[in-house]
């Protein structure tokens, strides 16, 4: 056999382990595994955004508190102030109005979004319910995915480790020039080498001029110029 005829021969076997590779990435259950991955990350990210939130939250009602209880400290300290000195004309009669008015309006606002914030809250803690129960939920379906996959990729790799053995074996007699030829051409071209079909590259179908037929059909060394494919008669 020629050095071509050897290296079609191994690029069969080399074929052939890539597609069992491949189809070791592209496994459904693997596609699926990532997927909920992705997906129970999201979750956390969520969850951790909304625990975020219900924090500032929190602060927020604080704040409110100690707002309210000083709006009611000026409210009880006007009131004392208006029984301890009666308004003694129309003046001081609209001035106390006035301040009660801005205090009870102040004590209204801050009563109004006090009930903004308690319901965003319970609506937070809903989804923080509905968040944590996805993602266990995604959670139970990851790890028995997980359990089948492990298994099934266990014996896949069995059967490329023997498809990799089978063709590093096909590897044996061809000399090094030509496997460093097929290494560098498989970077942009798979498969590497294509068959010589009426005058034609197998790979893309481009014809060749009679001296390059030539050069092929005597087992050099040619290439396609369009694919780049490593061409044998």
């Amino acid at each position: 056999m020629t050095q071509l005829d050897l290296l079609w021969a191994y690029q069969a076997a080399d074929t052939e382990a890539d597609a069992m590779a491949h189809a070791i990435r592209q496994s459904p259950k693997r596609q699926k595994l990532l997927k909920l991955r992705d997906y129970i990350r999201e979750q956390q990210e969520s969850l951790k955004t909304v625990e975020n939130e219900v924090m500032a939250m929190s602060d927020r009602m604080e704040v409110l508190k100690d707002a309210i209880s000083l709006a009611d400290d000026q409210l009880k300290a006007l009131q004392k102030r208006i029984q301890d000195e009666p308004p003694t004309s129309s003046q001081e009669i609209a001035a106390y109005i006035a301040e009660a008015d801005q205090l009870a309006t102040t004590l209204s606002d801050y009563d109004q979004e006090v009930r903004r914030v308690r319901k965003s809250a319970t609506d937070r803690d809903r989804r923080q319910r509905d968040i944590k129960l996805r993602a266990i939920k995604s959670k139970e379906e990851f790890d028995q995915l997980r359990v089948e996959y492990d298994q099934e990729y266990k014996e896949k790799s069995e059967i490329l480790d023997r498809l990799r053995a089978a063709a590093e074996e096909k590897k044996k007699g061809i000399e090094p020039e030509y496997l460093a030829r097929y290494t560098s051409i498989k970077q942009h071209s798979t498969p590497p080498m294509a068959k010589l079909v009426n005058g034609q590259c197998g790979g893309c179908n481009m014809g060749f001029p009679s001296s390059v037929l030539a050069a092929i059909r005597a087992g050099k060394q040619v290439e396609c110029e369009t694919c780049g494919r490593l061409i044998i008669g």
